[in-house]
């Protein structure tokens, strides 16, 4: 079998070469440390161009993989796995062929892995089998190490729930491995300041990382956290790991040390130690020994030799936006001894800057705002949690509830609630929505059905909180009273951007810290006590929540006027929940234990959001549709219909063009344009609108005449999507697709929505979307059985072929009412024939645009023939770029002195200079000439010739010539 390619370039020789020189236990060793990443890269990869060149390297039975195209996961599976057994040779093969393939197509996990492999050799095996077995240690480390492993296994194997008292759900503490879902994490190259709401914005953006995780962003596994790393170039001993409130951080850094106390994960590390920096915080002069100590007082016989060999040691710090020490990590005053007292933060800043303990390794975890404010430059590689892609949110269902047909039914009602499922991407955010349905479907038989099931993030909220209420044992009065100190206490940190609160914040707000309804809130760490809210987010539901559980009206426009001053996002949430609440169906949920005020607090917030939409008009345009969408995120929480219709009543055209639209963007979109019916036109170009957005918008686009989803890289899985949209609506007239991927299997289903006697549509746009020559019959059928066509833009794409003819016929047909065709940059070099045909014959051809066409040779001829016949009614005409040369101009010039219709013509970036070009010029000065606009732009023109064209525009002033 050989496995390389008489094509192959000198540097894949040379990669085959490093790759050969690899002993067979090696080769496999790698191989097997790396099948994640092949995993994930196979199945991320075209697979045409990678099965091509496994099979010009002798890799047999490639018939076989393409038959599994259509499930990409189990092909890469199989094909990793006969690569295996195929032995040495198929996976040098396999290497060679990825590496080739990286230099067009590929992904930063592809460039990862061969530079690791590149870079590392021989060294990586003795790493794989260091991670596995771990050091030797004296027997009396190994004591104390087994001491340590036993008492961070009790520390780690349960995961810890709050659950809402009495609510029958199981026990609070659940074995790690049955609730633990693997969370997706990214490698990114640099934090910058965010301005908008954390939750948000990753919510905003998690669609565009399941795109982008799979071709731009790395995926990091944790059992590869301290490997090699693609950005800096080295394998890191200081990382940060980034994410939002509750997506999982602390639970990683809990499976993290479990795993390595079973001996699962980087045995290198002969001990780990485990800090929180909530905990930390009591803290102030300590050494490294004292702090490791009185964490774990065991070691205390051999701390010194623990420390004598940095390497073998791991130190987790988890929270560091939750810490209160003041943490430099460019500053100068650093500390060397272990035994020295210093303030913590300074240790911490030691260990990272290599003074103190040099070669041990740290792994941290913050939230973003938080690294936001620091000089990053330490941390070697940073990664961000996104949370749960599709799959591990149904896997989370199934391990949350114990009954397989409620874990369906849960899910199922999620996944058709855009707004809950977007937000399942955060562990939390599951946690609490199975803590809700659970209640909802357990308590209702099996043929009614549920009760009180949420269908917004305000009335998730309020079902979860009015649960609690309910199955507590408090009098309404007095559970009153704990809401609203518990929600002016969460109103202040919104506002001043804190999450911790100690027994001072609690006194001050006359928070009882001994109702027993407080746990069901708030959580208690360290010593001394700090309390937290069990999400950012219930605390943000809180802090809107206490103006209707305790009306002040100054309070509440002094909330509203600075959460909408905030430009940070603070506010957001707070708003959203406050417009929320003034539904009266949704506080209905918490009758009982809000102010008898309620209803006024609810109509000050309408009054509030009134005049927000108003200042849409003092903003400037970018400013206004960034406005305009917060507008409609009110308006969804607050399901008040009425006030979206008068809202919008002067509104016709929505323009949210270059505004990034996510699912939920879309999802609240889609309930604007449902309850409010007059939009005539909507412009969501250069959106990054995806597939599932679009799903999620298209029922409510049926009122439209004029719709613009250019420039979105949508797939020709989309086209089902747009499809629906053309048959459910009798009023669209224009269609702007261009710029997007529609061309595939899928192109058909859109094809005979067009092609449907229902379809109005008179201006088509599919410009740029790789449409081949086979999609020729199928434009071809638009075009005969749609009469109401006038513009067909079909530019820019891969239309030259065999099957040009059957488009050119269909635009010959005398039933074609088309006006303008545009058919720039199709590579129609010998279709000269075929367009002269359509212009001879299609009598309502106006504007014919041909630009970045390779038009000259011998059959320009019968183009320009047909273009100077009395026949052709051409009045607009674009050849640039056309690859003209001056032997052209005679027939240009027969087509300006024969056709009177022309009024415009484009003839820039050609060769026209030459002998000839005095045919073209005589026919520009001829009285038969009745064009008004000439662009000549770019044809290499001589002084001599650029002042003939001065003559003829002093001959002719009406004659506009661009030159």
């Amino acid at each position: 079998m050989s496995t390389i390619s008489s094509s192959d370039d000198d540097d894949t020789r040379e990669f085959h070469q490093e790759i050969c020189q690899y002993e067979d236990h090696v080769l496999r060793m790698t191989y097997e440390y790396f099948q994640d990443d092949l995993q994930l890269i196979v199945e991320n990869l075209d697979p045409h161009p990678l099965l091509t060149e496994l099979n010009a390297r002798n890799i047999p039975n490639v018939k076989k993989y393409q038959s599994l195209e259509d499930d990409r996961r189990t092909l890469a599976r199989t094909l990793l796995q006969d690569i295996f057994q195929r032995g040495r040779e198929a996976v040098i093969a396999l290497w060679v062929s990825l590496y080739v393939l990286q230099k067009n197509h590929g992904s930063p996990d592809l460039l990862a892995v061969l530079e690791e492999l590149r870079h590392t050799g021989d060294s990586l095996v003795e790493q794989i089998i260091l991670d596995k077995d771990g050091h030797q240690l004296t027997p009396e480390l190994m004591d104390v190490q087994n001491s340590h492993k036993k008492h961070l296994y009790e520390k780690t194997e349960k995961l810890t729930e709050n659950k809402p008292p009495r609510c029958n759900l199981e026990e609070e503490n659940f074995p790690l491995y049955t609730r633990y879902v693997n969370l997706v994490i990214v490698s990114i190259d640099q934090f910058r300041e965010r301005s908008e709401n954390e939750l948000i914005e990753t919510g905003v953006k998690h669609e565009k990382y399941l795109k982008e995780a799979q071709n731009k962003l790395q995926r990091v596994s944790p059992n590869k956290m301290f490997r090699w790393c693609h950005q800096s170039r080295l394998v890191p001993h200081i990382e940060m790991v980034s994410g939002v409130p509750g997506v999982g951080k602390t639970t990683l850094m809990q499976k993290f040390v479990y795993d390595w106390v079973r001996g699962d994960l980087y045995q290198r590390f002969s001990f780990v130690f485990f800090f929180k920096f909530r905990e930390l915080n009591r803290l102030d002069e300590v050494s490294l020994e004292t702090m490791i100590l009185q964490q774990y007082p065991y070691l205390e016989p051999q701390i010194e030799n623990i420390l004598q060999d940095p390497e073998k040691l791991l130190f987790i710090f988890d929270g560091l936006d939750e810490s209160n020490h003041t943490m430099n990590f460019t500053s100068g005053h650093l500390c060397s001894n272990p035994r020295e007292r210093v303030h913590c933060g300074q240790i911490v800043v030691s260990l990272a800057r290599k003074s103190l303990l040099n070669g041990c390794s740290i792994l941290m975890t913050s939230r973003p705002t938080r690294l936001a404010s620091i000089d990053c430059k330490v941390f070697l590689r940073i990664v961000e949690i996104t949370g749960f892609f599709p799959e591990e949110r149904r896997t989370y269902f199934e391990n949350f509830f114990s009954d397989p047909e409620l874990a369906k039914k849960a899910f199922t009602y999620v996944k058709q609630n855009d707004t809950l499922y977007t937000f399942c991407y955060l562990p939390s955010y599951c946690w609490i929505i199975c803590t809700v349905l659970s209640r909802s479907f357990q308590t209702t038989s099996s043929d009614q059905p549920p009760s009180l099931l949420p269908k917004t993030v305000t009335q998730l909220f309020a079902i979860f909180v009015a649960n609690i209420l309910t199955n507590h044992s408090l009098e309404k009065s007095d559970a009153q009273k704990v809401l609203q100190s518990i929600g002016w206490m969460a109103e202040h940190g919104v506002m001043n951007h804190m999450i911790i609160f100690d027994d001072r914040d609690l006194g001050s707000f006359h928070v009882d810290n001994k109702s027993k309804l407080l746990s069901s809130f708030l959580m208690e760490s360290g010593e001394p006590v700090t309390y937290s809210f069990l999400h950012l987010t219930v605390q943000e539901f809180f802090s809107a929540l206490v103006h209707y559980a305790d009306y002040s009206p100054e309070k509440l426009q002094k909330s509203l006027n600075r959460a909408k001053s905030y430009r940070d996002g603070r506010g957001e949430m707070f708003l959203r929940f406050l417009c929320g609440l003034s539904d009266a169906s949704t506080r209905s949920m918490l009758t009982g234990y809000l102010d008898t005020q309620a209803a006024q607090a609810s109509r000050d917030v309408i009054t509030w959001l009134k005049n927000f939409i108003l200042e849409e008009q003092r903003l400037g345009e970018s400013d206004k549709k960034r406005h305009l969408l917060r507008t409609f995120y009110y308006l969804y929480e607050s399901r008040n219909k009425p006030l979206v219709q008068k809202t919008l009543q002067s509104y016709r055209r929505l323009d949210l063009s270059r505004v990034t639209m996510s699912a939920l963007d879309c999802t609240v979109l889609s309930f604007i344009m449902e309850t409010y019916r007059n939009i005539e036109e909507l412009n969501l170009s250069r959106c990054s609108l995806d597939p599932e957005g679009l799903e999620r918008l298209a029922p409510a686009l049926h009122n439209l005449q004029d719709l613009r989803l250019d420039n979105n890289n949508l797939p020709d899985t989309s086209c089902p999507q747009l499809a629906s949209v053309i048959r459910n609506n009798q009023y669209l007239k224009s269609l702007d697709l261009s710029h997007n991927r529609l061309s595939g299997p899928h192109f058909s289903d859109l094809v005979e929505a067009l092609s449907s006697p229902d379809s109005r549509i008179e201006e088509l746009l599919l410009k740029a979307n790789d449409l081949l020559n086979t999609s020729c019959p199928q434009l071809a059928s638009v075009i005969r059985n749609n009469p109401s066509l006038k513009i067909l833009v079909l530019s820019y794409n891969r239309l030259s072929g065999p099957h040009f003819s059957d488009l050119a016929e269909a635009l010959s047909s005398p039933d074609c009412r088309i006006e303008e065709l545009g058919l720039a940059a199709n590579k129609l070099d010998t279709s000269c024939p075929q367009l002269a045909s359509v212009i001879r014959n299609n009598q309502y051809l106006k504007r014919l645009h041909l630009a970045s066409n390779p038009l000259s040779g011998p059959h320009f001829s019968d183009l320009a023939e047909a273009l100077s016949s009395p026949a052709c009614r051409i009045e607009e005409l674009g050849l640039d770029n056309s690859d003209l040369p001056d032997t052209s101009c005679p027939q240009l010039a027969s087509v300006i002195r024969n056709n009177p219709s022309l009024k415009r013509l484009v003839l820039s970036h050609n060769d026209l200079s030459g002998p000839h070009f005095s045919d073209l010029a005589a026919a520009l000065s001829s009285p038969d000439c009745r064009i008004e606009e000439l662009r000549m732009v770019n044809n290499g023109l001589s002084k001599e010739e650029e002042e003939e064209i001065r003559k003829i525009k002093r001959h002719k002033p009406d004659l506009h010539i661009h030159y």
